[in-house]
């Protein structure tokens, strides 16, 4: 009984619905543009700030015909790392294995009071960097281990020195059988290879071990009284 009165208002009260959601969903969009703009300028200055010297980076915020959970809108980010190239493309298709690494670094730096995933794992994000972008790198990493875990594989002394624990992973080859080995290493230890980071071959050059034995006193991983023995 009744059926097409209560599919008339029920059909009403969908769409009454649908507009309402469609206001929010608009309201949503114009602030999250807005955000955009403020994420735009935050990463692009950390993607300078780790040498990205002509670097352009966009985020791209567009309506769509459906909602979800988080609005009516899909949000991408795009990226130009030479000047003059073409126009910022989706991250993905742009950026290597080590310039993805250290635009994810900017990126989780930008948003490591927000961000809610436990563990970061990087790898490669030494590629083709050294000197001050390489300590750069390491105190970016630093900020975020702060509410993170982060992981890292690494060959630069600059990052290996500003973790709060260093791994040494080695491959050994026993009989007819490769092995490899992970072992934590202790604060003199650390200081033998940083040093051999820092191209002391064995670990034992002298001002290698000096420099090695600062970098980490500096970055807070030694004791005051190992520099001395060091």
């Amino acid at each position: 009984e009744n059926y097409e009165e209560l599919a008339f208002a029920t059909k009403a009260g969908f769409e009454e619905q649908k507009r309402v959601l469609g206001l929010l969903c608009g309201r949503l969009s114009k602030e999250r543009e807005k955000a955009a703009k403020i994420l735009e300028n935050r990463i692009t200055e950390e993607l300078e700030d780790l040498n990205f010297l002509h670097v352009e980076f966009r985020v791209d915020v567009h309506r769509t015909d459906h909602f979800t959970a988080a609005g009516s809108d899909e949000v991408e980010f795009l990226i130009s790392t030479n000047p003059g190239s073409i126009p910022p493309r989706p991250l993905g298709e742009v950026a290597s294995g080590g310039e993805l690494s250290r635009i994810m670094l900017a990126i989780k730096t930008v948003l490591a009071d927000t961000d809610d995933i436990p563990t970061l794992i990087f790898d490669e994000i030494d590629t083709g960097i050294s000197g001050r972008t390489a300590q750069k790198v390491s105190e970016k990493m630093a900020v975020i281990g702060q509410h993170h875990q982060v992981l890292c594989i690494t060959h630069l002394p600059q990052i290996a020195a500003m973790a709060a624990h260093q791994f040494l992973v080695e491959k050994r080859v026993e009989g007819e059988r490769t092995n490899t080995s992970v072992r934590l290493l202790s604060p003199k230890e650390r200081i033998s290879e940083v040093a051999r980071m820092l191209g002391g071959a064995d670990g034992s050059e002298g001002s290698a071990m000096s420099h090695a034995a600062h970098m980490l006193y500096v970055a807070g991983n030694l004791p005051e009284e190992d520099i001395s023995h060091s």
